[in-house]
């Protein structure tokens, strides 16, 4: 895939880039050498390649699964400047 001056023209004012007929001229040519490296990476036969998340074989050490803290909420809603049936009351801040 190329690209033309019309469309790098087009994208620096997208992008609210302000940029010259040289620079214009450079740009396309840096973005015609990355849609090349693209139609490489798509050549590629990645059909049976399952798709991984990391690049190691990784698994992470797994704990039990079980309750760690108490239940503080009481004393927490205690302090609480006010509390009305168990929730925390805050000043309207939308008008």
């Amino acid at each position: 895939m190329t690209i033309s001056l019309t469309d790098v023209h087009r994208l620096a004012h997208l992008a609210r880039i302000e940029i010259d007929a040289g620079q214009a001229d450079d740009v396309r040519a840096k973005l015609d050498a990355i849609f090349a490296m693209i139609d490489q990476l798509n050549a590629v036969d990645t059909a049976g390649v399952v798709p991984m998340a990391h690049a190691q074989d990784l698994c992470l050490p797994l704990r039990p699964d079980r309750v760690a803290e108490t239940d503080r909420r009481e004393s927490y809603q205690r302090v609480a400047p006010a509390v009305e049936d168990g929730l925390y009351l805050v000043p309207k801040v939308i008008e």
